[in-house]
């Protein structure tokens, strides 16, 4: 059956000019009895109702949905937006162009509800930012305002003063190079050098590096049993360290007294390899998951700086792990601990 919802403006013109023309032309045959004043009559009604139907809506009604679609791009139209309105646009019904309108608007609503969240993002990073300038450089100010009221005469004082603000410079240092490394790895500006590696081997040489903060928690490390077997990945091999001695890090930071770390080691589909670090600490709670990798965000923000940290590490090994156009994840429960992972290419051999 026909539907003049699905017609197009000619086509709902004919339509139009058909349905009243029929009517007319019977009156008339009713009238004259006279086919050939019918027929004539057919001819005219239909011929003149299909023009007059034509140009009301191609002149008035789509010549206001032009400038609806004009409006929808706000920019002056190019050859193949002027060729859309003069030649497409006219064919098409007019639920059609409801339709169109209809996803430019869902288009436009995304498009707002992500200013809307990229603006409490920003918000959010530069309060956060100002904060972790405001910490040390007060701390400092304290400091030396301290030894300038006359603290720095007294030997048993002005020491540990210097050294303490000494300390809080470090860490804005720290903060101004992990903030220019995130610049650099989402500009491209660091490239990559990649090359093939034994996954293991970088996991025991960063083992062994941090066995002294290990050992002072008494925090066991070990491969999982069954991993053991060499994987060559192909990765840059200088970044990856970074992301694991700051996965490490953390498990250690956060990990409990005579607790353990278990690296394991996994061949995915003779593509990938998956690599994960699971610890038996504190644990994050299930809200903060989505979060852990944005920069500055913290679960527990006082606990969090007692630790140390710039509060950007996490952010800078999802960038260095995307630069390998890969993933990072994490699961985790409070009091049970974490597990934290991704994945890098796998490479058959070294050579």
């Amino acid at each position: 059956m026909l539907n003049p919802k699905n017609l197009s403006p000619k086509q709902l013109s004919a339509f139009t000019s058909l349905v009243l023309s029929v009517p007319i032309s019977l009156g008339f045959w009713f009238v004259t009895l006279n086919w050939m004043i019918v027929l004539g009559s057919f001819i005219i009604t239909i011929s003149g109702s299909y023009l007059l139907f034509q140009f009301v809506l191609e002149w008035f009604i789509y010549r206001k949905i032009k400038l609806i679609y004009k409006f929808i791009y706000q920019t002056k139209a190019n050859k193949r937006e002027e060729t859309y309105y003069k030649y497409i646009l006219p064919q098409k019904s007019i639920d059609e162009v409801r339709e169109d309108v209809e996803k430019w608007a869902e288009q436009r609503k995304a498009e707002i509800e992500l200013l809307k969240t990229n603006e409490a993002y920003r918000k959010e990073f530069l309060q956060n930012l100002s904060h972790e300038f405001k910490t040390p450089i007060f701390a400092i100010q304290g400091y030396v305002d301290t030894l300038l009221s006359g603290a720095i005469d007294n030997p048993e004082v002005n020491r540990r003063f210097l050294e303490n603000a000494a300390k809080n410079v470090d860490r804005m240092v720290n903060l101004a190079e992990d903030l220019d490394e995130i610049s650099r790895l989402e500009s491209g500006e660091q490239p990559l050098n990649k090359g093939p590696f034994v996954i293991q081997d970088l996991i025991k040489e960063i083992y062994e590096t941090l066995s002294i903060k290990t050992s002072a928690k008494n925090i066991k490390t070990s491969i999982k049993k069954g991993c053991e077997a060499p994987v060559t990945v192909y990765a840059d091999k200088e970044k990856i360290r970074q992301v694991i001695n700051n996965l490490l890090e953390n498990a250690t930071k956060y990990g409990k007294q005579d607790g353990s770390i278990v690296s394991s080691i996994y061949k995915t589909d003779g593509r990938l390899v998956l690599i994960e670090f699971s610890d038996d600490g504190i644990g994050i709670g299930e809200d903060h998951l989505p979060r852990i990798f944005e920069r500055f965000y913290r679960t527990d923000r006082g606990r969090s700086r007692d630790v140390g940290g710039t509060g950007l590490g996490l952010a800078i090994c999802k960038h260095i792990i995307e630069a390998h156009e890969q993933t990072m994840h994490v699961r985790s429960k409070l009091d049970v601990g974490t597990t934290i992972g991704f994945t890098l290419d796998e490479r058959t051999s070294i050579n």
